[in-house]
């Protein structure tokens, strides 16, 4: 392996080229080997020390380069125990951990064959293949397994799950076999392929993770939310290094993508290497030609004999090339500097390399930026720690200052550009914000695209804007937005140079590979060599030419956090609060005398989003009725008197008659009280 890594310092490479200022914004800044990012002098390092685990009170995680690591230990209980007494490393609990139900499913994999043929690499597609979102693959010989990415996905309307804060890949196929897991290797820092790290580790045996370092970053600053879980083992990797795991070697390669540190995987085999893209998109101008920095990277890794090459398909159904990221820093650039009244940016925060850029320009222009929702503000603070961003005292500022400042100099970077009811810019619209009050000389950018499923709330939230009489900028008008994803134009053109023999598109819905693959045969690409993978589909590639799809797949079914708990699906929950929020609740609450059966007062009954009980006094009353006759004349024959038969009974019957009544089914919750 190549440790003497050297920074590229050519003076001619863009501030934000390829993958927009990668490199170029801390050029030479590479820690030296053995390095620790720790509470100690900063001394050994071009890059600042410090503790990613919230103060010096609390156990040091440490984040180290990812030079060289031998096999792990196959015993999972010693393996965790490495490096001393994990009870006593962890950091100080100040809130609830989190509680991990085993799958209670009838899949198994029992039925999946084990990987003997030495000459065999398994690919597995644990989740991101049918969605966007919770981004998860296996690739796997007979000794060694790594696991790349592990995102989370939203809750949407049609996962038809109220309440549940998000969806997680399934991790049971690995939690079978993490007698094999080597490491996790992280491709770059979004939540749809970080997101899930939290509520995973601990079940997959808390392997440790490779990535680069402003990815480190933002999963050390995700991993404070979470103080309970045991210290993460980072290995931070330098760009376009290669490190071997186990039995495996890894090269990684640099890719342009809308966060910096974005990265792909070159996994050698005796065959031929598994190329995985992560996200990517093509620095080019507008005339689609490659930025020559960006042509090299990718013609270095067609030079190798590439076997399979695992692509993003996120963008394949769009003809093209994407709009590049340069024109939109142009545009916002221009909007900055003309802006004659306060300016509100609303952005994905996940557009990293933009809230860099926006801050630059309003230090360049004299202006004020005023960072607005959670997310924004954790980005600005992990850029200013990894000194990707560096800006003068004061440019910064908070919204209690904007009082002190000419309100044309002021720039409000805001969360909320899909609609968000309680982001910032939705409380701003309708006038819930503490600071800002929309008014006639605001200009407001929505410097992102809509999201499908979001057009109600954005349109929403638009038209509040526009009833303030605010000026709007938005992606259809201006040159304000571009996707993080390359259009099908640069896919093809990416395959034409790594020359894989194989081509399995991933990260999309399933139109979105399917759209991939016709893009890839109408370039003349072989059918027969195109594997279109559902979630939980294992590939198996024998000797390099032989291609095997398990006919059984890897466990699939969502896997939720819900609140503190993490674990399969509980259908009867869901359905519970798909009721009450549909239908409501209608408690019965009734006193019956054991001996007689008789109520022993007329019962009480406590309605919640069913009928507003003031207007449908007669309805109770009939209700009343029905439940005294119901309770009495079901305990007149029993002796004992049975509460819990009753029970049913009392609600099936009221059901049918608030049926009969209203056409709703609310859930009836009968109280029985035996004195």
């Amino acid at each position: 392996m190549n440790n003497e890594l050297t920074p590229n310092n050519n003076p001619n490479r863009p501030a934000y080229g390829r993958n927009n200022g990668r490199r170029n914004h801390r050029a030479g800044q590479y820690r030296t080997p053995g390095t620790r990012l720790t509470a100690t002098p900063a001394a050994r390092t071009n890059r600042p020390t410090t503790s990613l685990t919230g103060g010096a009170s609390r156990n040091t995680t440490s984040i180290r380069p990812a030079l060289e690591t031998g096999p792990r230990s196959a015993n999972p209980r010693k393996r965790q125990s490495r490096g001393g007494n994990n009870n006593r490393n962890r950091r100080k609990m100040t809130n609830p951990a989190l509680t991990h139900r085993l799958n209670t499913t009838l899949h198994t994999t029992d039925n999946i064959p084990e990987l003997t043929d030495e000459t065999a690499i398994r690919i597995v597609t644990i989740s991101g293949v049918e969605g966007i979102g919770r981004n998860m693959m296996v690739i796997e010989n007979t000794k060694d397994i790594i696991v790349v990415d592990a995102g989370f996905a939203f809750v949407s309307e049609s996962s038809k799950a109220p309440g549940v804060d998000y969806i997680l890949p399934n991790t049971q196929y690995l939690e079978e076999r993490q007698d094999k897991i080597r490491a996790m290797v992280i491709t770059h820092g979004h939540l749809d392929h970080i997101g899930g790290i939290p509520f995973i580790m601990e079940r997959i045996g808390n392997p440790p993770i490779y990535t680069q370092y402003l990815t480190s970053l933002m999963i050390m600053k995700r991993q404070e939310e979470f103080p309970h879980l045991a210290p993460i083992t980072m290995n931070v990797v330098k760009e376009g290094e290669a490190f071997t795991i186990g039995s495996m070697r890894i090269k990684t390669f640099p890719v342009n993508h809308s966060i910096p540190d974005a990265m792909g995987l070159s996994f050698e085999t005796p065959h031929g290497d598994v190329v995985v893209t992560g996200d990517i998109r093509l620095a080019h101008n507008e005339n689609n030609e490659i930025d020559s920095l960006e042509r090299e990277s990718w013609e270095k890794v067609g030079l190798n004999n590439n076997l399979v090459l695992l692509c993003d398909s996120t963008n394949a159904d769009r003809e093209g090339f994407a709009t590049p990221e340069s024109h939109v820093f142009e545009a916002l650039e221009h909007i900055i500097k003309e802006a004659t009244g306060r300016l509100i940016i609303g952005t994905f925060a996940s557009q990293f390399e933009r809230l860099i850029h926006i801050v630059k320009m309003c230090e360049k222009y004299g202006k004020f930026i005023v960072p607005e929702g959670r997310s924004i503000k954790t980005h600005i603070d992990i850029a200013l720690m990894a000194k990707m961003l560096e800006v003068k005292p004061g440019v910064i500022i908070s919204a209690e200052e904007m009082k002190d400042h000419p309100i044309d100099r002021i720039i409000v970077l805001a969360t909320g550009a899909q609609g968000e009811e309680f982001a910032a810019l939705m409380r701003m619209a309708t006038d819930k914000h503490k600071f800002v009050t929309l008014n006639e000389r605001d200009t407001i950018v929505l410097s992102s695209s809509v999201i499908p499923g979001n057009e109600i709330a954005v349109q929403i939230l638009k038209d509040n804007i526009y009833r303030k009489n605010v000026r709007v900028v938005n992606y259809k008008s201006t040159a304000v937005h571009a996707s993080g994803h390359g259009h099908v134009g640069e896919l093809n053109w990416v395959r034409s140079v790594v020359k894989p023999k194989f081509l399995i598109p991933v990260h999309g819905h399933h139109y979105h590979l399917k759209s991939h693959m016709y893009a890839a045969i109408e370039t003349g690409f072989p059918k027969e060599n195109i594997f279109v993978p559902d979630d939980g589909t294992i590939i198996d590639i024998i000797g390099g030419t032989d291609v095997i799809v398990q006919k059984a797949k890897a466990p699939n079914e969502s896997v939720y956090v819900d609140g503190f708990n993490v674990g399969a699906r509980q259908e009867v929950v869901l359905r519970d609060r798909q009721s009450l929020a549909e239908q409501g609740m209608f408690v019965i609450i009734a006193t019956v005398n054991i001996r007689t059966g008789k109520l022993r007062k007329s019962p009480d009954i406590i309605s919640r989003g069913f009928v507003y009980l003031r207007e449908n006094q007669q309805m109770l009353s009939e209700a009343r009725v029905l439940i005294k006759k119901t309770v009495e004349n079901y305990t007149v024959r029993q002796n004992p008197i049975d509460l819990d038969s009753i029970k049913d009974e009392l609600a099936d019957i009221v059901s049918g008659f608030l049926m009969q009544k209203t056409n709703k089914s609310p859930m009836v919750i009968p109280v029985l009280i035996g004195i």
